[in-house]
């Protein structure tokens, strides 16, 4: 079984939003793997399908970043998922935009989407893909930022970048995550 989730706000102020790259990648996933997001439940939206042999469930949660976590521990909760089987995928300010970075385990690095799964994971240790957004520039506020949307260059790099985060996901599907940081953290 695996479970990729998505961080993101729900609503349409926040679509194509920086805050809300997690969002698009479930987006491209569920096109991709032929898997509807048109279950509700759990204070999400997610969708289950077979890749590979393997039960996928893709997951949005819908409580805003900074409640994530009560999404994704209801889900795995309610299905039996552990926490080896789950990625989560979301923004990240320390990367450039076009970098994606894959983890198996670390600290929130001040993401309030990961503090909430941490918190209500009860552990650090689960995969994750961070997607590069960049730093806001000089003088403008973070939350402004993340919650602003990308230039016109940098959308042009977004569909390497999404293409780049569902190739691991679908690779994750047959071999170890470990394998896949080694492939794609280059």
């Amino acid at each position: 079984m695996k479970l990729i989730v998505g961080l993101g706000n729900p609503g349409k102020q926040y679509e194509k939003t920086r805050h809300n790259i997690g969002f698009e990648v479930i987006d491209a996933l569920s096109d991709r793997l032929n898997i509807p997001l048109n279950q509700a439940k759990f204070q999400g939206i997610y969708g289950v399908g077979h890749v590979q042999g393997e039960k996928v469930y893709l997951l949005k949660p819908l409580t805003y970043m900074n409640l994530s976590g009560e999404s994704i521990a209801a889900l795995m909760d309610y299905f039996q998922i552990e926490d080896e089987e789950l990625v989560v995928i979301y923004d990240d300010l320390d990367l450039p935009v076009g970098k994606i970075r894959l983890r198996q385990k670390g600290s929130a690095g001040g993401h309030n989407g990961i503090k909430s799964t941490i918190a209500h994971l009860g552990t650090q240790e689960f995969n994750r893909i961070r997607v590069g957004i960049d730093r806001p520039p000089s003088g403008m506020k973070v939350p402004d930022y993340v919650l602003g949307r990308f230039s016109k260059e940098e959308q042009e790099i977004l569909g390497e970048v999404i293409l780049k985060c569902a190739n691991a996901c679908e690779d994750w599907m047959s071999k170890p995550f470990l394998h896949i940081m080694n492939e794609y953290n280059q």
